[in-house]
């Protein structure tokens, strides 16, 4: 691996765990639109860094297309009315972390979330700032290796890794040619990777050591 010049970030599993949230969303929606299903903190676990459609289909799989997409828009909506309530938990050592590393390294963001979904965390973490520039799967509706590459393409990007706590992860920098960081403490595992932390803390030690 290179040494690199730029640290993409993924962000439920790898930032934070807004699962809690979710949750109430999903549960609002599926109410909303008329479904007798509720679901729990791991039904949506599990999914967490899947793109939207995998997971409707998960949990909706008799819904049509067009449902689903009137599913996820309640979503969304319940979840924005959630914003100002929303306790979730940052994980230890990473607010001060990107802190550190953003005297370093241009900082970006990747998601699978809906659209403003990392504006969110941006802002329920006050680290907008720190950040050059970043993409969520509810702009393009486009995979993770697509928007990586778009990231790489228009920021210039010469030795980007990309940091994340799934396979899917790991399986969709690989597609992008990216390296592949994996922290432990989130919600997947995967054997994929050339390098792990257990926490964030060791992540940011070794960045700004390299």
């Amino acid at each position: 691996m290179l040494k690199p010049d730029s640290l993409i970030f993924d962000m439920d599993g790898t930032l934070w765990d807004n699962v809690d949230t979710y949750v109430k969303a999903w549960n609002k929606g599926l109410e909303t639109k008329g479904y007798e299903l509720r679901i729990r903190r791991e039904d949506l676990a599990g999914l967490m860094g899947k793109e939207i459609g995998m997971m409707l289909n998960k949990i909706v799989p008799e819904g049509s297309p067009e449902e689903q997409k009137e599913l996820f828009d309640a979503i969304v909506k319940a979840y924005h009315a959630l914003r100002k309530t929303m306790t979730p938990k940052v994980f230890p050592g990473v607010r001060e972390g990107l802190e550190k590393l953003a005297t370093k390294y241009k900082l970006f963001m990747l998601s699978n979330c809906e659209k403003d979904g990392i504006l969110n965390f941006m802002n329920f973490t006050g680290t907008r700032h720190l950040f050059t520039d970043y993409m969520e799967h509810g702009q393009n509706f486009q995979p993770k290796s697509f928007n990586m590459k778009l990231l790489i393409e228009r920021n210039h990007l010469q030795s980007p890794v990309y940091i994340g706590d799934t396979d899917s992860d790991s399986r969709e920098a690989a597609k992008a040619g990216v390296p592949f960081v994996y922290v432990t403490y989130g919600f997947g595992k995967t054997d994929n990777y050339v390098l792990k932390f257990d926490s964030f803390a060791e992540l940011t030690d070794y960045f700004m050591n390299l």
